[in-house]
């Protein structure tokens, strides 16, 4: 049986990304990378973007995202887990504080 892939295709990108439009970002999390389209349309609109965390519980997912978020690896950490855990997750980071947020 012959497989396609098929690209994954973020749905309400623009939108997301305007809902921070000319805020200033320098912690960023997000809850589901999958594919990290999001992930790339928030990094290339706010450079400023110093570092990146990206959630996901399939590990599939995050293998896609690191191919696709590749040009920003240093400002990107790919976390397995659960963003429900998120206190946990930042916590053991030594993060603080965090800019935005997008949860889905």
């Amino acid at each position: 049986m012959n497989k396609e892939k098929k690209e994954h295709i973020s749905v309400l990108e623009n939108e997301a990304v305007s809902f921070f439009q000319g805020q200033k970002i320098h912690v960023f999390f997000e809850g589901t990378v999958g594919a990290g389209g999001h992930s790339k349309a928030f990094l290339q609109a706010h450079p400023e973007i110093r570092k990146y965390f990206g959630c996901d519980v399939d590990p599939e997912a995050l293998a896609i995202a690191a191919q696709t978020l590749e040009p920003w690896k240093e400002k990107v950490e790919l976390i397995h887990g659960n963003f429900a855990t998120l206190d946990q997750l930042l916590k053991e980071r030594n993060i603080n504080s965090v800019d935005g947020f997008f949860l889905t």
